[in-house]
């Protein structure tokens, strides 16, 4: 018990440093490149933190338990959705210019497939490398349609190699204090004898989707909302077609007919209103973020009634 409070308490302290230090970096990239902290949060920080997920994702695929794989699935997206977004309003509101509308088109079709797959009992090793395929041409097209940087973005741009070992050093530390927090709230979960859907819907799903809380909120903190919310989507995006693509590679069962009349509904709920906020909303206000922790909140007690 105290070993694992004390790996939880080390993971927390690893995703704080790493979440500034991968913004920073991150951040400092765009400026080189030339292109939005939209585009940086949806291709590479999303990338970036989606790694914990990943490597959680086939390590219970590989040891037979890909129904934890598939809840953390479902359980992160929910999570980076209401949590993540909603934490990142609350500490400053995130301006909504309707960049991300495309992008929440993606999202919200990547969810609908999966539900679908799920519901028809689908699954074979040809339909993990057609989600892979998909990831591929997703990001080909958006690393060739970037929004340019708009004046508030258009900053000096810091020293090249400055920014890449910020970026570097933050993925390393993200996923090592993921991955210390995801041993040990395993581990107390275990203790409390709750199921192995129940842990990765929840505990795994909550702990591997830190990463993306710790950069959001690093990033509101320091002006960049637009990375937040591309970091929030790039990252439901990469979980859907490039996890759910490995562990159906890796684990080609159907996916766990316990997500199909709840958890993967409410994911593709919960994307197709980024979408809506993006189309028609023009910010994310402290009390929308508000509702949104609020409604992961409920939507997290749901799933042990």
């Amino acid at each position: 018990m105290t070993t694992a409070i004390l790996l939880v308490l080390a993971g927390l302290v690893g995703l704080g440093l790493g979440g500034e230090w991968l913004v920073r970096g991150a951040v400092g990239i765009a400026q080189r490149m030339g292109i939005s902290n939209l585009v940086t949060g949806l291709v590479i920080v999303g990338a970036a933190t989606s790694m914990p997920e990943m490597v959680a994702s086939i390590q219970a695929a590989l040891i037979g338990s890909p129904e934890i794989a598939w809840g953390n699935i479902a359980g992160s997206n929910l999570a980076n959705t209401l949590l993540i977004l909603g934490a990142a309003a609350l500490v400053a509101p995130i301006v909504l210019t309707g960049a991300g509308r495309r992008d929440a088109v993606v999202a919200l079709s990547a969810s609908l497939l999966v539900w679908f797959l799920a519901w028809r009992g689908i699954a074979s090793p040809w339909l993990g490398a057609g989600l892979l395929a998909l990831l591929v041409v997703y990001i080909i097209w958006r690393y060739n349609h970037p929004r340019p940087l708009d004046e508030e973005e258009a900053e000096e741009p810091p020293v090249a190699w400055k920014s890449v070992l910020y970026f570097v050093i933050g993925v390393g530390t993200l996923i090592l204090g993921g991955k210390l927090l995801v041993d040990g709230a395993v581990d107390l979960a275990r203790f409390a004898g709750l199921s192995e859907t129940v842990i990765g819907l929840t505990v795994v799903a909550i702990g591997t989707s830190l990463p993306e809380l710790a950069a959001s909120i690093a990033a509101a903190l320091r002006g960049k909302s637009s990375l937040a919310l591309g970091n929030v989507v790039g990252s439901n995006i990469y979980n859907l077609l490039l996890i759910g693509g490995v562990t159906m590679t890796v684990a080609p069962v159907p996916i766990t007919r316990e997500l199909v009349d709840l958890e993967l509904p409410l994911v593709a709920g919960t994307a197709l209103l980024v979408l809506l906020l993006c189309w028609f909303a023009k910010s994310i206000s402290r009390a929308a973020g508000g509702m949104l922790v609020a409604g992961f909140a409920i939507t997290t007690a749901l799933f042990f009634t």
